[in-house]
């Protein structure tokens, strides 16, 4: 899976900073949502690291890694394991959470925050 990973980085690496920071971001965000937040981050550094991707845009990667595999399990209960506890806490005190509502939350409050929060990053990395 790094391998693949490690491949689709370098091809947003070859479009430069804004385009190998989005796409990191982005997709570790999406990793994250689906399969938890902490393996994320690690298959995220270990594809990083099988890049080609180097200087600013390596940077820029592993931050953006971050930034996606903190944010993305904001997109759905199973990104985390502290929402699926609270999940369940809440259902036991008869508050229920559908999935759905979840995600439309999740959508429309993390995805700006995401875009914005790859945005400066991308900002702060020209300027220096």
């Amino acid at each position: 899976m790094t391998d693949h990973l490690a491949g689709l980085l370098d091809w947003f690496a070859g479009h430069g900073l804004w385009a190998a920071t989005f796409g990191t971001g982005l997709l570790t965000a999406f990793l994250s949502s689906v399969m938890n937040n902490m393996p994320t981050v690690l298959v995220g550094a270990l594809s990083i690291d099988a890049s080609q991707a180097e200087g600013a845009v390596r940077e820029a990667m592993i931050y953006a890694n971050v930034i996606g595999s903190d944010l993305g399990p904001k997109f759905t209960p199973i990104g985390s394991l502290a929402t699926l506890l609270w999940l369940h806490v809440l259902a036991r005190k008869d508050i229920r959470i559908t999935w759905g509502y979840y995600f439309r939350v999740g959508v429309v409050l993390t995805l700006p925050v995401l875009l914005a929060t790859l945005a400066a990053l991308v900002i702060r990395l020209s300027l220096a």
